[in-house]
């Protein structure tokens, strides 16, 4: 996934990310320059941003006759892509311009000091009125003032296969009613179609967010209203039902031996394996998932797969016991934003302006698998033919959810997979482990802003 995980660095940390794969340095003086640091993928067959990137950094520079893009491609896990980023963005010699930023961690950023509020070019900008209201709001930090573009969205639920299915009995139109449904057919997979693993539910402290958000929320979101986070007392909600549920939901999976094995399970590459092998090689019948897997598989994806779309059917994930609204998902992105100490803000929005051309705006979230956050794309013929699923995931927007948008959410993700992890190891009992966490959550919140559940 393109989530991502704790921004709290230790010098240890900080010198084991200069040695990250990155190309060029920060803004230096060149006033015609812009540089703009992005997270490369890990997987060198994967360069579908990268190209996008060369694309319209050619477009840029036809347009603007004298003045240069510098791409800065970090090649790191989103962890440490985050910790290369903020390590830059600390000096105004190192500092990009323009950067990339997922939406998880920008509000971290911006107490940190590391961004530039943008309202003074939005305000001008009519392109703006485009965007729906939950992207903006995602970019927007608790002054008020706004500090990234958002280039798209994703929504979340259950893959699987239906040869898989057909060979277990299954139907091929799956749509599990709770999350009994799910278990009872993971369990039917193990007994019929032995050697196949049969549900992948993401966990643990090293797949980051791609755990926490995708798999552990995903759960809790689903068990009811603001299970996480109580916006209108702004206290964190701990130890409640829904929170231990949920861990016996990963509990269940692990222990009952439904899901890969551990190892696998809590390697920070388990993201990768599970397109790129156990999807199209047959090995895994259901994955808890996001809604742009299927860029991995086209002809220009990392792992080309044609018969994906026939081999693999998609389901909402149910609410715990089927209750209103009956589905969830959980929505992320990623925006552009200006560094704060960026020595060429004016040059960094033009760029910005040119990724979000209309033409651009499609062509990314074709090519990115992007789920469309304006209502132009939105509509747009190539978008909404662009791939088999998409609007599937698109209608799940309705049943979606966003992370708090709070500096301190990164520390209580870290605390969640800590959780999740030491559940799935079997080091502790559900009771047990959101015990741990409150306890973890009283440290991070000083107490002040913790509810408990």
């Amino acid at each position: 996934m393109r989530p991502t995980a704790p921004l709290i660095l230790s010098a240890v940390t900080l010198v084991a990310a200069a040695g990250l794969t990155a190309c060029g340095g920060g803004s230096g003086s060149d006033p015609d320059t812009v540089k703009v640091a992005y997270a490369r993928s890990t997987d060198n067959k994967i360069r579908f941003k990268d190209n996008y990137l060369a694309g319209v950094k050619k477009e840029f520079e036809k347009a603007n006759p004298g003045k240069k893009v510098k791409l800065i491609p970090i090649q790191a896990q989103d962890n440490d892509y985050a910790t290369k980023v903020q390590q830059m963005m600390r000096s105004p010699k190192t500092a990009p311009d323009l950067v990339y930023e997922d939406t998880f961690r920008i509000n971290s950023d911006i107490k940190a000091g590391y961004l530039r509020p943008l309202d003074d070019y939005l305000d001008k900008w009519k392109t703006w009125d485009r965007f729906v209201d939950t992207a903006k709001a995602a970019a927007k930090a608790e002054d008020g003032k706004t500090y990234g573009v958002p280039d798209g969205t994703d929504t979340r639920g259950l893959w699987f296969n239906k040869k898989i299915f057909a060979k277990a009995g299954l139907p091929a139109d799956w749509q599990p009613r709770n999350w009994d449904e799910i278990l009872d057919a993971a369990r039917t997979i193990k007994e019929k179609v032995p050697g196949v693993t049969p549900l992948n539910v993401y966990t643990g402290k090293a797949p980051g967010e791609t755990a926490v958000m995708q798999s552990f929320e995903m759960l809790l979101y689903g068990t009811g209203e603001n299970p996480l986070y109580d916006p209108k007392a702004k206290k964190w909600v701990t130890g409640g039902k829904g929170f231990q549920d949920s861990l016996d939901f990963l509990k269940t999976v692990y222990s009952e031996k439904l899901g890969p094995d551990v190892s696998d399970a809590l390697d920070p590459n388990v993201g990768t394996t599970v397109y790129s092998e156990w999807l199209p090689e047959g090995k895994l019948a259901i994955a808890l998932d996001g809604s742009w897997l299927g860029q991995n598989w086209l002809k220009t994806g990392g792992k080309p797969w044609a018969e994906w779309s026939k081999t693999l059917g998609q389901a909402a994930m149910p609410t715990q016991s089927g209750q209103a609204p009956g589905k969830v998902s959980m929505s992320g992105g990623w925006t552009w934003a200006i560094t704060a100490k960026s020595k060429n803000p004016d040059l960094a929005w033009k760029f910005i302006e040119q990724l979000q051309t209309e033409k651009n705006a499609v062509e990314w979230c074709v090519v990115g698998a992007q789920i469309a956050v304006r209502d132009d794309v939105a509509q747009d013929p190539r978008y909404l033919s662009s791939m088999p699923g998409i609007t599937f995931f698109t209608k799940l927007v309705k049943y979606t959810h966003y992370r708090p948008a709070l500096p301190v959410y990164p520390q209580v993700s870290t605390a969640i997979g800590e959780a999740m992890e030491s559940v799935t190891t079997g080091d502790a009992s559900p009771g047990e482990a959101a015990k741990s966490y409150g306890d973890q959550l009283d440290s991070i919140a000083d107490g002040a802003t913790v509810a408990k559940g």
